[in-house]
């Protein structure tokens, strides 16, 4: 991957993507690296969910994109629903095909009741909403509670941007910002780094506004989000 095609891409260690979606660091290795255990004689192989945006870039540590980061968050969401891996795994191979995306999760058009993940679509002759089963495509005719996992996503197309994660006000992820760290956004400063050096000044906020030539709200903005990262 060219140096200059990462610049929109953002740019996240595992350890780093699991802290953002809040999921256990473990768990995000699996999804996107595989596991390979012992099981009886022999060995179980479990292949990554898909390929990530980073997987030619060349680094030494896996990393993903802003893209594999919003489709984690799905994939944290699901799980935790009591969606298995396997129905997951199945489900993004079908949808992939259908929607014409690698990256179909975070398409905006998927449902979960906890089972199973669907795809909604509007029906052009009478214009309702059906949900349609993507492992099986079948029309399910049940009231399906939408969760908001997707909350505060930007969207080109169809297509993820940017997210302004939800209760965090002023703060985004932007890949063609600061490497889609977690931004103030007016203020154009990483929310980390502002909020090592609030710990550095004592928790001084004011202190850290005049080091950075910034507005005392927008260290709050980004102290409170990086204490409740840290929660």
């Amino acid at each position: 991957m060219a140096q200059s095609s990462l610049l929109d891409t953002g740019i996240y260690s595992l350890g780093q993507a699991a802290r953002l979606i809040r999921a256990e660091p473990r768990a995000v290795r699996r999804w996107m690296c595989g596991y390979k255990r012992k099981h009886g004689e022999g060995h179980r192989h479990s292949a990554p969910l898909w390929k990530t945006q980073l997987e030619d870039a060349g680094f030494e540590q896996a990393a993903v994109g802003f893209r594999d980061l919003m489709e984690l968050r799905l994939v944290r969401a699901f799980t935790e629903a009591g969606v298995s891996l396997h129905v997951i795994k199945a489900t993004i191979e079908a949808a992939r095909d259908t929607l014409h995306t690698d990256y179909p999760l975070t398409s905006r058009r998927f449902l979960t009741d906890g089972r199973k993940i669907f795809e909604s679509a509007i029906n052009e002759a009478t214009g309702d909403e059906t949900l349609t089963d993507v492992r099986a495509r079948q029309i399910v005719f049940t009231h399906v509670i939408k969760p908001s996992l997707y909350a505060g996503i930007e969207y080109d197309g169809n297509v993820a941007r940017m997210w302004f994660p939800p209760e965090s006000k002023g703060i985004a992820l932007d890949p063609s910002r600061q490497f889609g760290t977690p931004i103030v956004v007016d203020a154009g400063v990483p929310t980390d780094t502002l909020y090592e050096a609030y710990l550095a000044e004592g928790k001084d906020r004011r202190a850290v506004a005049r080091q950075f030539d910034i507005d005392p709200k927008h260290v709050a903005a980004a102290v409170r989000y990086e204490e409740r990262l840290r929660a």
